[in-house]
């Protein structure tokens, strides 16, 4: 089995070794979109030696030796497999709840060990080998491989939320002040403005960047005439043209522009609020037309039978759906799934005019063909905009 603490990972993935944020490593490295190299010799020096420095203390900060009995066993003990995007609200807030939660339910503790990569990474990890108990992913097609695999064999999709945990829109960061006067998302391929946003092949957040800008423009609400594919190639191009750095996964990019590069980002709402909340200076329009994010979360019926865990595990789910659960992410900037909960916290958020869902674009399985495949409009819109920079 992949071990979570055992198998060291590199910076970028906020693991058992305690909570953090995530940073560049040879796992996660930063993409020119015109440049697909990876990180500079001295990056990788400093992840080596760290690496080094792990084995020779024997245990990483937060991070205790397990045999592989205990963690292939433990009925209470839960290995979280996340996207990164929600580290924090996960480490400081509904783990912590959970495990007191459990301790008054139950009267006993519960160890929950925890993995964060980009979406994408997170599903071929688990898919790898890496036994999460519970895949808490960016998109359902990342679910589906799992299932598609034989690792999630119950109806993940039943219940009230079919299987959504939580709620985001996709929004443009920009400068304090919005010096550039972004607001739109034609406003993002203008001559001269400087764009981030995560590669579609490694984020989850990076796909839902791509369908807010399609889905805005084939429902004629970015510049472009309403049903106009080439169109809304066009100006996905545009802003391809325009972004300097890709990076591996979403909270990866929001560090990038955190630290100066850029001067707009295409990320989650819920990014942009923590950030702000923390003290960061930088502000955000959401535009007349984006995409209602929606997070799955599924048990992985494999690994919990496996470990002996599937009790415990069903008990995090159950719990994230809470009201307690579902205000601890409101919080931490994502919009709750349930309604009531929703509706307490809606002045927290900012309206949006034209706000659809991927099934109005005609649900993941038509928009991977139609959008993400090899030809499909991602990949047209890339060429096209490496074309024009030549």
């Amino acid at each position: 089995m992949v071990h979570p603490c055992r198998d060291l990972q590199p910076p970028g993935i906020v693991g058992p070794f305690g909570h953090g944020e995530a940073r560049h490593g040879p796992c996660s490295p930063p993409t020119p979109v015109n440049d697909h190299h990876l990180l500079s010799a001295p990056a990788w020096c400093a992840w080596l030696l760290l690496v080094l420095v792990l084995v020779l203390v024997g245990v990483g900060e937060g991070c205790s030796p397990i045999d592989d009995a205990a963690a292939g066993g433990d009925a209470r003990s839960i290995t979280l497999g996340a996207y990164t995007t929600p580290a924090a609200a996960y480490g400081t807030s509904l783990l912590p709840a959970f495990r007191r939660h459990e301790q008054e339910r139950s009267g006993h503790d519960v160890t929950v060990r925890e993995s964060y990569l980009a979406s994408g990474a997170q599903a071929r990890a688990i898919l790898g080998g890496f036994e999460a108990d519970v895949a808490a992913l960016s998109h359902e097609p990342d679910i589906e491989k799992l299932r598609a695999a034989g690792l999630v064999t119950h109806d993940w999709k039943a219940g009230a939320h079919g299987g959504m945990v939580t709620r985001s829109v996709v929004v443009i960061g920009v400068r304090e002040g919005n010096p550039k006067g972004i607001h739109q998302w034609q406003d993002l391929a203008r001559p001269g403005i400087e764009v981030l946003t995560p590669n579609v092949r490694t984020s989850g957040g990076a796909m839902w960047n791509v369908l807010a800008i399609y889905g805005a423009a084939i429902r004629g609400h970015a510049g472009t005439p309403r049903g106009d594919q080439d169109a809304a190639i066009g100006l996905l191009a545009g802003i391809l043209r325009n972004v300097k750095i890709m990076d591996r996964g979403a909270r990866d990019s929001m560090l990038t522009f955190e630290r100066g590069v850029g001067d707009a980002i295409i990320t989650y709402e819920n990014e942009i609020l923590v950030g702000r909340a923390d003290g960061k200076r930088y502000d955000y329009v959401a535009p007349r037309s984006t995409v209602l994010i929606e997070n799955p979360i599924a048990l992985v019926d494999a690994h919990v039978d496996q470990h002996g865990s599937r009790e415990v595990t069903q008990a995090l789910v159950e719990f994230l759906f809470t009201p307690e659960a579902q205000r601890l992410y409101a919080q931490h900037g994502l919009r709750p799934v349930v309604e009531d909960v929703a509706d307490e916290v809606a002045d927290r958020f900012v309206p949006v005019e034209d706000l659809f869902t991927v099934h109005d674009l005609g649900g993941w399985p038509r928009m991977q063909q139609v959008v993400f495949d090899e030809g499909g409009v991602y990949s047209r819109a890339l060429d096209q905009s490496r074309g024009a920079a030549q």
